[in-house]
């Protein structure tokens, strides 16, 4: 009789074994764990919450309700991935797009891979596989990766294995993260591309980013153009060499210097600046020879 009722409870299916709070599954060892990870199962949508740890946070609507018809029509073709919380109690951990979009066509379940991770296992699987995605925007990249910097501690080498991106495409993403917030935002609105904030981020003055990142806008600049304005603006900070004056001096023959000592009958002092610029200074001995110098000059 019990082995009728095990078979009887098994083949009520695998949706119905988890609904069983005898076979409440908790780790991989438990009975029955074979059974249920790893396999595409239809979850209830009112059992699945949704993953704190989603790196993605802009929904475009338009693409959500293509998608929606997409479901409506053909159902859906990708299962979500979810680990298990509790007794009939799950958490999303990769396809929230795909849990969204059903639940706009008044679907009650999804197909679910389901698995057993502890906190900072899903944030990696969901992080890993956001990433690969081709619909995140760079600035949501690059914010999956200072995550998994952040919260996990994994080293750019290390995300660099577990996403299969070079480190140098890594290190790219992250410096992302040091334009300006108006900047950031502009990237992920479509405004510029991650072209454009590669070349900007080589500027550290964040006034000086905006108002390329306004020129960018404003005038349609190519992600080259930018290059070229950047190149521009660094060059005018750096100090110019300083240009020599050009000298007005000149000289002063010596039976020129004769004709005013003797003229003065005192030998005269000139002196000449380089600038062209000069002072004659001429010598007397007493009252009389002030006057005499004197009479001179008004002769």
């Amino acid at each position: 009789m019990a082995k009728a009722i095990k078979k009887q409870a098994l083949g009520r299916g695998l949706s119905a074994l988890l609904k069983d709070p005898e076979n409440d599954i908790k780790s991989v060892s438990d009975k029955n764990a074979d059974k249920v990870v790893g396999n595409i199962i239809e979850l209830e949508i009112d059992s699945i919450e949704i993953n704190p740890f989603q790196p993605r946070s802009n929904f475009n609507e338009d693409s959500l309700r293509e998608l929606a018809s997409s479901i409506k029509e053909l159902g859906v073709i990708q299962p979500i991935t979810v680990r298990k919380l509790d007794f009939n109690k799950y958490q999303l951990i990769s396809g929230e797009r795909r849990l969204r979009a059903s639940t706009l066509v008044g679907l009650t379940t999804v197909p679910a891979y389901i698995r057993i991770a502890n906190d900072n296992e899903s944030l990696i699987m969901a992080l890993v596989e956001n990433i690969q995605r081709h619909d995140l925007d760079p600035i949501e990249i690059a914010l999956s990766y200072q995550r998994l910097i952040d919260e996990i501690q994994l080293t750019q080498e290390q995300m660099s294995e577990r996403v299969g991106k070079k480190r140098s495409t890594i290190a790219n993403y992250l410096r992302l993260l040091k334009l300006d917030p108006i900047i950031q935002t502009g990237i992920r609105d479509g405004f510029i591309s991650m072209g454009h904030g590669r070349a900007i981020i080589n500027i550290e003055d964040q006034d000086v980013q905006t108002d390329i990142y306004q020129k960018i806008v404003s005038q349609n600049l190519s992600v080259r153009d930018t290059e070229s304005l950047v190149k521009n603006y660094q060059e005018s900070l750096k100090p110019k060499p300083a240009t020599k004056a050009k000298s007005s001096s000149f000289e002063i023959a010596e039976t020129q210097k004769n004709t005013f000592n003797t003229y003065f009958g005192t030998k005269v002092d000139v002196k000449i600046a380089g600038n062209g610029k000069g002072k004659i200074t001429i010598p007397f001995h007493s009252e009389e020879d002030f006057n005499r110098i004197i009479k001179l000059i008004k002769d």
